[in-house]
């Protein structure tokens, strides 16, 4: 791994050519063949900006900008926070600030050459496996996102699968499901929620209906208006799904589980299957409500035609009697109007 050590790049800082020619000769005898240098203290940032130097063996009784001053402008441009600094100096109060300052080592001058190399060795030896370190943390964190978004995406399609086999016969339900996340995630970014609750909320809210697996299929699909005894039954769904779901480990599961359970209440107390008003129902399961709403009143249904987004709005801002403004969080629905483009381009782009 440290092969390669003689090519590493070193930058020399000495306002005295004496010095830089010895230093630079010391280096080479050594077999070092990647070495800079500059008498100018005021062009170490961009030259170390420019060329991510190893090592930069630094002088710190310079004109324009001393050592010190040096090692705090290159801290600006330093992206992992890890200065390779030697530091030259003459005075023995320098040692103790320099390394405080950020120098990794010291060496007394007039140097001895023996010492000079060895420390340059060594140095370079620790800054070599620090970068070697550094860019396989940089990798790891490359694998652990790929295979992150590997599980995202196996989940996503568990997901669909379920809720699919839960409304096996609307031919909508795909859609639906991938629309529902999106509307979801983007009214919650709305409201200011923060990236956790977002991709939460995208991932559990097409479980909301999970529970409809428990219904029978002659209430589940009949065409027509349900009996009481039939209504009664359908609303059961919410608390099937809130039962299928139950999970103390996944964020996604938890937060579907209260989803299913609470999107059919309504802002006013006259929802099921709890009868709960206000802000006691869950804002992810208000989210998902106005949403759903949405996303149903574009879609065609067995009593319904499919409606424009001019027509959608108007049901969810003015009402039609089965969907009246006080059943949603006012909050919520002035978000979404605010917003109302986007959640038109999702639906539209689905169909397209």
């Amino acid at each position: 791994m440290l092969s390669n050590i003689r090519q590493a790049r070193i930058l020399i800082v000495d306002d005295q050519e004496a010095n830089i020619m010895l230093l630079d000769f010391l280096l080479r005898s050594a077999g070092y063949t990647e070495v800079m240098s500059t008498t100018d203290s005021r062009r170490v940032v961009e030259l170390y900006r420019n060329h991510r130097h190893d090592l930069i063996v630094l002088d710190l009784n310079l004109p324009h900008l001393d050592g010190f001053q040096v090692m705090e402008a290159l801290k600006g441009v330093e992206r992992d926070g890890y200065l390779p600094i030697l530091a030259l100096t003459a005075d023995p109060s320098h040692k103790l600030k320099a390394l405080e300052a950020g120098a990794k080592d010291f060496v007394s001058k007039p140097f001895d050459n023996v010492e000079m190399l060895t420390r340059i060795h060594n140095m370079l030896e620790v800054r070599l496996l620090y970068k070697a370190l550094h860019r396989y943390n940089e990798e790891l964190e490359e694998r652990v996102l790929a295979r992150t978004e590997d599980l995202r995406a196996s989940y996503r399609e568990a997901i669909y699968t379920m809720t699919a086999a839960a409304e096996h016969k609307d031919e909508d339900t795909g859609l639906h499901i991938q629309r529902i996340g999106l509307y979801c995630q983007e009214l919650a970014g709305h409201l200011g929620m923060d990236g956790v609750f977002r991709e939460n909320i995208l991932y559990a809210s097409p479980m909301h209906d999970i529970g409809k697996i428990g219904i029978p299929d002659h209430i589940l699909l009949k065409p027509g208006p349900h009996t009481p005894d039939e209504w009664t039954v359908m609303q059961t769904h919410t608390t099937l799904g809130a039962r299928i779901l139950a999970s103390k480990q996944s964020p996604y599961l938890q937060m579907g589980a209260e989803i299913a359970l609470n999107h059919h209440e309504r802002w006013d107390g006259s929802g099921y299957p709890r009868g709960i008003r206000g802000e006691a129902i869950p804002v992810a399961a208000r989210i998902m409500n106005i949403c759903d709403i949405y996303d149903a009143l574009r879609s065609r249904r067995p009593y319904k035609p499919a409606f424009d987004h001019e027509q959608a709005m108007g049901v969810l801002l003015k009402g039609d009697g089965r969907t009246r403004p006080e059943h949603i969080d006012p909050d919520l629905r002035d978000a979404f109007e605010r917003n109302q483009e986007t959640f038109r381009g999702i639906f539209e782009d689905s169909i397209a």
